[in-house]
């Protein structure tokens, strides 16, 4: 299943050569009714002074930040500079700033005024300033391999996962989208996904950069945001998540001006999808990938409802369902195979040439009383259960042994005792869960993914 575009080297050097030019409207906005390009590289530029004149480029440097004119600046001057490695936290709070700091050692943070850092962090305030008639160009060619920025994730047990990311990595990504999907500087973005997300980064910082487009400055969350800043900001795209879009049913309408909606972040439900279509008269676009792969494939699904179509610059390979995939996006501390293939752990199956399946999630397959049990086939069989409309499947260690013991967390208007008869006559006694907990919302992180350390903390 290859599909791969030829895009040299030589044309993607020019690419940023140009970007770095400078932009091409300087008073157009960047920002909603707000800053400008002009004023995004006009604080690139002071930015790259800072790393200069500090010695700055071959250190850690913390990009703790919501302010996306401030990270699209920060990306300008180390993109210019080949340094320093920008490290973007998945959250602001002490425990996170702390644990990023243990695992890789920074002494300086660009940061929102209010965020609080130690002494001994230096603290870089950037702001727009008169720009240099010689802007952001680069005479050599830029080391495409150099690893520029490192994103944590926040795993299954809250401690940082780390994600380092080349410039090739993401700026031929976000080149490869903007031109996939027609970005324009025509284009309004309103993101509610936040900029320190790999999907965020790309959707509300750098596709605008490339494409010069502009974006919403803030990042709505409830549905009557979500949908004033579309209507009022005459917004073209939007950039969001499935919590979100299943908060829209009902608040949305078609006195809109979007043009196209992503989604992206976990599975969109099929039904949300066809209420948000069914209101707005816009399909939502998928983005199948992962913060370690970059972009897979995508599709839309009221035009397709299961088959994944590839992007034309990545390769997938299916091996006994194990999904393996090659593209210039995946992150160079992963471990490939001598073909260049890294496996996921998701699990999918071949549907025509450049187009598969997405079955599930091949590491949720465990073991129960010497018996393998997939976590995946029993979510999917309580989901099947009229009253529920969402269910997360774990398995936690026995109190009583060494054995796991899995567990259901449920959201829905039903009793644990109609599950358990439910599931009585569908799976064999090993592979039933011993505990459930039906709950009103089962808990989520501000990107829409499931908050593993609040799950576990329900099980005691």
């Amino acid at each position: 299943m290859k599909i791969r575009l030829d895009n040299s080297d030589d044309q993607f050097q020019e690419k940023i050569k140009d970007l770095l030019h400078g932009p091409k409207n300087p008073e157009a906005e960047f920002l909603f009714s707000g800053r400008t390009y002009r004023e995004i590289f006009e604080m690139a530029w002071k930015l790259a002074e800072h790393f200069s004149s500090l010695g700055l480029q071959n250190q850690a440097i913390c990009l703790c930040t919501q302010d996306r004119s401030v990270i699209a600046a920060a990306l300008l001057a180390a993109l210019s500079c080949e340094g320093p490695h920008l490290l973007i936290p998945y959250s602001d709070s002490d425990m996170v700033l702390n644990e990023m700091r243990r695992q890789v050692p920074y002494e300086t943070a660009i940061a929102d005024v209010h965020q609080h850092f130690s002494s001994e962090i230096s603290r870089i305030t950037v702001s727009p300033e008169t720009l240099p008639a010689s802007g952001l160009q680069r005479k050599n060619n830029i080391n495409l391999d150099f690893e520029f920025l490192s994103l944590f994730t926040g795993g299954s047990t809250g401690k940082p996962k780390i994600w380092p990311k080349t410039i090739k990595n993401l700026f031929s990504e976000a080149f490869y989208l903007s031109e996939k999907f027609h970005f324009t500087s025509d284009d309004r973005i309103v993101a509610t996904v936040p900029p320190h997300h790999i999907y965020g980064i790309l959707f509300s910082v750098l596709i605008p950069l490339v494409s010069s487009a502009c974006v919403m400055a803030g990042t709505p969350t409830f549905p009557h945001e979500i949908m004033n800043a579309v209507t009022q900001q005459k917004a073209t795209v939007l950039v969001s998540v499935p919590m979100h879009y299943r908060t829209l049913s009902g608040s949305t309408n078609s006195n809109h001006s979007l043009r196209i909606a992503f989604s992206s972040a976990g599975a969109l439900d099929k039904t949300d999808s066809e209420n948000f279509t069914k209101q707005t008269g816009i399909g939502i676009t998928e983005i199948y990938g992962s913060t370690e792969t970059g972009g897979i494939a995508y599709r839309c699904r009221a035009e397709d409802d299961a088959a994944l179509t590839l992007f034309e610059t990545v390769e997938v390979e299916i091996i006994g369902e194990k999904i393996h995939v090659r593209s210039d996006y995946i992150s160079p501390n992963l471990v490939r195979d001598e073909d260049g293939f890294y496996q996921t752990g998701d699990r999918g199956g071949k549907f025509d040439s450049n187009r598969f399946i997405l079955y599930g999630r091949s590491d949720g397959i465990v073991k129960i009383g010497g018996k393998r049990v997939d976590l995946e086939e029993i979510r999917e069989k309580i989901l099947s259960i009229p009253d529920v409309s969402d269910a997360m499947i774990l398995s936690n260690p026995s109190k009583k042994g060494r054995e796991n013991e899995i567990a259901a967390v449920i959201e829905g208007e039903i009793h644990p005792k109609q599950v358990r008869e439910f599931l009585s006559r569908q799976l064999e006694p090993y592979a039933q869960p011993r505990s459930i907990k039906v709950v009103d919302r089962i808990p989520r992180n501000n990107m829409g993914k499931y908050n593993m350390e609040m799950i576990r903390k329900l099980f005691g």
